[in-house]
C-alpha cells in the first residue's frame, strides 16, 4: 500500500472525544500533507457519508472514509484512540479509526489497495499489532504490508481453519481472485441443513456401490454466491466479503463473493450462479444484474449485517434452502440470451452496447408513442397541427384533449435518440459517457441524422470517454476527471465530429433509407414483412428481436406510411410465438409438462399484449421444435401484415390499440394464420419425438404428465 499512508498521516494517541472530532484530526494531517485541498468541505463529503450509514465495525474499529473532489489521491490515515470513540457499532467505541479518502474518480489500482485493507480489518492478528504498535513508522510500513504482523502476546488466536488468499499489496481483491474453490470440498456437514446439501449434486448411494473397495464420494458442498456492496464501495464491501468467506470456511461452505464496489466489478461466472444452492445480497445500495440470481433461496440484508453476523446469514440461505425456499421466479432465458463472459468478442459487446441503449430508449418510445396514437385515435390524424396546448386549451373540448396528449408524446418521443445515444455510451464508458453521448445524440436530431446519427453519435461517445480514460494524468487533476475534464473534452470531440466531420453522410443515410420505406410496394414488401417476422422469433426479446422493434420504433420518430406499415408486421409477428404456445397447450395439452400448461395459460395475455417473452419458457425446455415454429409462423404474419398494407401509429400495445391499425380486421387475420402455422408446427413437432429410454419416468408431482421434456 505504498503511498497511501506514511508516518505523518498516523496518530498512536489521538485525543479526540467524537467521531467528528477524530476525522478533524485526521483530515488536518491529510491537508498538511497536501492530499485533500480543502478541509471543510472533504469533512462535509465524510459527513454526509456518515448520515447515511454509520461506519462503526464489531470489535473496536471504524472507518470514516468517502469520495471527494477535494481529495487529490487516494489515503488513508491512521489513529489509535485510548478511550474510544463511539462511531456507532453496536459493541461499543473504536479505539482503532481509520480514514479513508479517495478522489471523486479515484483509479481502480489505488482503490484495489484500499478494499485489501478492509479485507485485513477482519483479520485479529492485524488488528492486534496495530493495537501493540508503538512507533508512527513502523505503523504506517505494516498497514502499508511492508512489514509482517507482529501477533501480541494477548491476540486471540485464529480458527484452525484454511486462510483465503493472503491479500497483500499486489492482492486484486476482485470477487474471482481465488481459482480454487474457498472451502474445503471433503468437509463433513456441521449442520443438518448441510447433511441435506447431497440433494443438491451428491452422488447416489447406488453410485458408491459400484465396487465393494471403493471409497465413498465426498458429498457436494453447500454452495453460495454472494453481492456485497455499499454506497462508497471502498471499505464495508471487501469488508463484508471477507467476513463472508470466512464464515463459509468454518461452516464447510463454498462461498463465492462478487464485489460490486468503487473499483468496479467483475460479475461471477454464470456457471457458478447457475450451480448455486443459495444467494446472499449483503447491501446498501441497488444490486446490478439482480436477475441473474432470480429464483434461488436468498437471503437480502444491509452491508453491515454481513460483516457483522456471517455465520448467522449463512445458516439463515441454508435453512431457506433445506424448506425449498426461493427467491422471484426465474425468467427462463432461453439458449440465446445468456449473459456473455467477461472475455466477450468486440462484436458481443458491440451488441450489448447497443442493447443498453434500445432497453433504455423503450421506455420512452412506448410512453410517447402511446400517447400519440391515443391522440390520433381522439383527435384524427390532423391533431398534429394544432397550436400549443400551453397557448391555447380548452376544457371541454376533446380536440384540446388530444392536442394535449400528441405534444405531451411528442416531448417524450424527442428523447428518443438521445437516450439511445446516451446510454450506448453508458453501455461502453460507464456514467461518464452519458454527457458526451447525450450530446451527440441531441446533435444528430438537430442535423436529422435520425435514429442512425444517434446509434453512431453514442459509440463514438462511448469510444472517446474510454480513450481519455486510459491517459495517465497527474494525482491533483483525478478528483476533477469524471466532473469537469471527461464531460468537457468529450463532449467537445463528440460535437465536433458530428456537426462537421460524419453528421451530413449519416443524415444523408437516415434520409435515403426513410425514402426507401416509403416507397415499399409489392414483393420488396412482403419480403422485408418475412425478414422482421424471422427476426422477432428467432429469440424472443433477445438482440434480434430488439434490432427489428428498434429499426420499427426508429421510424415512427419520422412516420409515413412505409413505416408506419414495418411497426405493424413487427408488433403483429412479435405476438405470434406466445399466442402459439398458448394455442398449443390448450389444444394438445398432453404434449406439455403441467409447468408448460400453467405457462400456457399465462402466454394468452402476455402475447396478446405483445410480449413475446412469454414464450421463452417452451423455447428454454424444447428450443429445437419451439424456436424454428415460433420463427415460420412470424414469418407468415410479417409478410401478410405487409401484403395487407396494415399500419400502426403505436410502438406498443397488441390487440389494446387495434382502434389505432390500419386495416385491422385484416391485421388480426394475419396473426391468426401465424398463430396457427407456429400451433400447427410446435404440435407435429413434438408428436414426431420419442421419449428417451434413459429419461426418468413423470413424477406424479408433475400432475402425472404423460411426455416428458425433450432433453
Amino acid at each position: 500500500m505504498s503511498e497511501l499512508i506514511t508516518a505523518e498521516l498516523v496518530d498512536l494517541d489521538l485525543s479526540a472525544e467524537t467521531k467528528d472530532a477524530a476525522a478533524r484530526s485526521l483530515a488536518e494531517r491529510m491537508v498538511t500533507s497536501g492530499r485533500v485541498t480543502d478541509l471543510e468541505g472533504f469533512l462535509a463529503d465524510i459527513a454526509a457519508r456518515e448520515a447515511q450509514m454509520p461506519t462503526g465495525l464489531d470489535g473496536g474499529i471504524g472507518i470514516p472514509h468517502c469520495r471527494s473532489e477535494h481529495v487529490t489521491e487516494p489515503t488513508l490515515a491512521f489513529g489509535r484512540s485510548a478511550s474510544g470513540i463511539d462511531f456507532g457499532a453496536p459493541d461499543g467505541p473504536a479505539d482503532l479509526i481509520f480514514l479513508i479518502a479517495a478522489p471523486a474518480g479515484g483509479d481502480a489500482d489505488h482503490l484495489s489497495i484500499l478494499s485489501t485493507l478492509a479485507r485485513h480489518l477482519m483479520d485479529e492478528t492485524f488488528t492486534g499489532a496495530l493495537r501493540s504498535a508503538t512507533e508512527p513508522e513502523r505503523t504506517a510500513a505494516l498497514i502499508r504490508g511492508d512489514e509482517p504482523e507482529a501477533v501480541p502476546e494477548t491476540a486471540v488466536p485464529e480458527p484452525a481453519v484454511p486462510e483465503p488468499e493472503v491479500a497483500g499489496p499486489a492482492a486484486e481483491p476482485g470477487p474471482e481472485r481465488d481459482a480454487e474453490p474457498q472451502a474445503t470440498t471433503d468437509a463433513a456437514p456441521t449442520t443438518p441443513a448441510a447433511a441435506e446439501a447431497p440433494a443438491s449434486g451428491a452422488p447416489t448411494e447406488a453410485a458408491t456401490d459400484a465396487t465393494p473397495d471403493a471409497t465413498p464420494a465426498p458429498a457436494a458442498p453447500f454452495r453460495i454466491v454472494a453481492i456485497t456492496s455499499c454506497p462508497t464501495g471502498i471499505a464495508h464491501t471487501y469488508m463484508a466479503a471477507e467476513s463472508l468467506e470466512k464464515a463459509g470456511q468454518a461452516a464447510g461452505v463454498e462461498v463465492f463473493v462478487e464485489t460490486q464496489g468503487s473499483a468496479g466489478f467483475k460479475r461471477l461466472d454464470p456457471q457458478l450462479v447457475a450451480d448455486a444452492d443459495g444467494v446472499i445480497f449483503a447491501h446498501d445500495v441497488e444490486v446490478r444484474e439482480k436477475e441473474r440470481f432470480a429464483g434461488k433461496p436468498t437471503v437480502d440484508v444491509g452491508v453491515k449485517a454481513g460483516i457483522n453476523r456471517p455465520a448467522e446469514l449463512i445458516a439463515e440461505v441454508r435453512q431457506k434452502a433445506a424448506h425449498g425456499e426461493a427467491g422471484a421466479p426465474a425468467r427462463a432465458a432461453a439458449p440465446m440470451d445468456k449473459v456473455a463472459d467477461a472475455g466477450d468478442g468486440f462484436a458481443t459487446r458491440l451488441r450489448k452496447w447497443l442493447m443498453t441503449g434500445v432497453s433504455y430508449m423503450v421506455p420512452f418510445v412506448a410512453a410517447g408513442g402511446l400517447l400519440i396514437a391515443l391522440a390520433f385515435a381522439i383527435g384524427g390524424y390532423t391533431i398534429n397541427k394544432a397550436p400549443s396546448v400551453a397557448e391555447h386549451f380548452i376544457w371541454t373540448e376533446s380536440a384540446s384533449w388530444a392536442a394535449l396528449l400528441f405534444q405531451i408524446g411528442g416531448v417524450a418521443f424527442g428523447f428518443l435518440v438521445p437516450v439511445l445515444a446516451g446510454f450506448i455510451a453508458y453501455g461502453m464508458a460507464d456514467r461518464p459517457g452519458l454527457v458526451p453521448g447525450f450530446v451527440g445524440g441531441a446533435i444528430a436530431l438537430t442535423i436529422n441524422a435520425g435514429f442512425l446519427g444517434g446509434l453512431i453519435a453514442g459509440l463514438i461517445a462511448g469510444a472517446v470517454v474510454m480513450a481519455i480514460q486510459r491517459v495517465r494524468i497527474p494525482p491533483v487533476l483525478r478528483g476533477i476527471m469524471p466532473v469537469v475534464v471527461i464531460p468537457l473534452i468529450s463532449s467537445a470531440i463528440v460535437g465536433f465530429l458530428m456537426f462537421l466531420v460524419i453528421g451530413k453522410p449519416i443524415a444523408a443515410l437516415q434520409k435515403g433509407l426513410t425514402d426507401w420505406l416509403s416507397g415499399l410496394t409489392g414483393a420488396n414488401a412482403i419480403i422485408l414483412g418475412v425478414i422482421l417476422g424471422l427476426m422477432m422469433c428467432f429469440d424472443l426479446g433477445g438482440p434480434l428481436n430488439k434490432v427489428a422493434y428498434a429499426f420499427a420504433v426508429g421510424g415512427l420518430a419520422n412516420p409515413n406510411e412505409g413505416s408506419l406499415k414495418v411497426m405493424a408486421a413487427v408488433m403483429a409477428a412479435g405476438m405470434v410465438p406466445p399466442l402459439a404456445m398458448a394455442l398449443a397447450t390448450t389444444v394438445r395439452s398432453r404434449l406439455f409438462t403441467k409447468a408448460e400448461r400453467e405457462n400456457g395459460k399465462a402466454a394468452w395475455v402476455l402475447g396478446a399484449s405483445f410480449i413475446t417473452e412469454g414464450a421463452i419458457p417452451f423455447a428454454a425446455a424444447d428450443p429445437l421444435r419451439v424456436i424454428p415454429s415460433a420463427m415460420a409462423g412470424g414469418a407468415v404474419t410479417g409478410a401478410l401484415s405487409m401484403a395487407f398494407g396494415c399500419t400502426l401509429r403505436a410502438p406498443h400495445g397488441g390487440i389494446f390499440v387495434v382502434p389505432l391499425i390500419g386495416q385491422p380486421l385484416l391485421y388480426l387475420l394475419a396473426i391468426a394464420a401465424g398463430t396457427a402455422v407456429s400451433t400447427a408446427l410446435v404440435i407435429l413437432l413434438k408428436g414426431l419425438r420419442k421419449p428417451s429410454p434413459t429419461h426418468p419416468a413423470p413424477s406424479p408431482a408433475d400432475d402425472e404428465a404423460e411426455v416428458t421434456v425433450a432433453a
